[in-house]
């Protein structure tokens, strides 16, 4: 495989890695609280703190598949620095969905809605590539250089919550 190839990958790869770690951590706690209960099989439901993380890492597992298509898609298609910041935003925010999801139910409100406007930004971002690339075949016109602008100035306002 080429260097140049691996070079504008390398940020989304290493997102990826970091959310590999990270849903081994929440499976990690799932199975801590799984031993708490003396429980010699897996079971899915349990204490209520249990079933608290158990379902807290479900919706994060669920999310996943979702929140990798569009980060490789933004990445590839329009402009991988912008996406693997997003993609390091909604890591954060998913650990504080996580973790607010341990708590009380309501804690995790603001890590879910945050998460959805990661993955809504992601995904217009990998639109607009894609949206370019066909513009740029049927047409000639490129509007790469302009996508990759917008993008790179709207991915810092992703902090703002």
């Amino acid at each position: 495989m080429g260097y140049e190839f691996l070079e504008g990958t390398v940020l989304l790869a290493i997102v990826t890695l970091i959310s590999v770690l990270q849903n081994g951590f929440f499976a990690h706690k799932v199975e801590i609280e799984n031993t708490k209960q003396n429980a010699r099989t897996f079971q899915r439901t349990g204490s209520p703190a249990f079933e608290r993380v158990y379902t807290a890492n479900q919706n994060c597992v669920d999310a996943y598949p979702t929140f990798l298509a569009v980060l490789w898609c933004a990445g590839l298609f329009c402009s991988e620095a912008p996406a693997a910041f997003a993609g390091l935003m909604y890591l954060f925010v998913r650990q504080k969905y996580f973790v607010g999801y341990l708590g009380e139910k309501t804690q995790s409100t603001p890590g879910y809605i945050f998460g959805k406007r990661i993955m809504l930004f992601l995904y217009l971002m990998a639109l607009a590539g894609i949206l370019n690339y066909f513009l740029v075949h049927l047409f000639g016109s490129n509007f790469e250089a302009y996508i990759k602008v917008i993008s790179s100035t709207i991915s810092p306002l992703l902090i703002i919550a």
